[in-house]
């Protein structure tokens, strides 16, 4: 189920370095395991069913330079990656997605499905590394200033269900999924710091439920926002 109230979804300015725009940013956030990737797939689907063709891009990667950056990001290296240097080229990347492919197709009227935004920056290196908010927030305004989404959809769910679900999935780890219980406990409780801060823009979506339930979640504030926006 998701809770709170609906945000204006019409227009982008009520939300912090929002810019004026035709299209719409709707981002997916949460710790590894919740399944965020699949109901992006099924907002997608939803979309394209009311005549959208959604653009699908993900977090760090998006462009070709974004996903060299990922790489650095997500494998295994011999040299040590430190937290700052995680968050610095996240953000690099982060930059080249916004300026490449995000701002552009919001300009021309697309709706954008983003796997991952800003918001998992603040609760993996803000929460999960400990890095300072304030250094995340001014890179921020930075890398994609007066850009913020207008709808974020939060997969909330404690950390020992998501990681058991990736563990029966058997799938090689990356650098972030590989990490201790307790970094995804910081992580979960970074974005649900976020979700109380911006209510208005964050859905909070229980993502303990099957995924048709989750989905059907998904689907009652995307129609929400098809109607604001008519």
């Amino acid at each position: 189920m998701s809770r709170g109230t609906w945000p204006i979804c019409a227009a982008a300015a009520p939300f912090r370095y929002a810019e004026p725009v035709s299209g719409r940013f709707i981002t997916f956030e949460g710790i590894e395991g919740v399944g965020k990737s699949t109901q992006l797939a099924h907002a997608a689907a939803y979309l394209r069913g009311r005549g959208i063709e959604p653009l699908l891009t993900r977090e760090p990667g998006g462009t070709k330079l974004a996903e060299q950056l990922r790489s650095l990001v997500l494998e295994p290296h011999d040299e040590p990656v430190t937290p700052t240097v995680e968050l610095l080229v996240i953000f690099a990347a982060r930059a080249s997605h916004v300026a490449g492919k995000i701002r552009p197709a919001l300009k021309r009227g697309s709706w954008v499905l983003c796997d991952r935004f800003t918001d998992a920056t603040e609760a993996y290196q803000g929460g999960g590394r400990g890095l300072r908010l304030a250094w995340i927030r001014q890179l921020a305004k930075i890398a994609h200033p007066r850009l913020t989404p207008h709808l974020t959809f939060l997969f909330d769910a404690p950390p020992e269900i998501a990681l058991g679900r990736m563990e029966k999935r058997g799938a090689r780890l990356d650098r972030i999924e590989a990490e201790t219980f307790a970094f995804f406990e910081r992580v979960r409780s970074g974005y649900l710091a976020i979700a109380v801060r911006e209510p208005e823009r964050v859905r909070v979506i229980d993502a303990t439920g099957s995924e048709e339930q989750i989905a059907a979640a998904v689907v009652h504030e995307l129609a929400n926002c098809l109607r604001a926006t008519e």
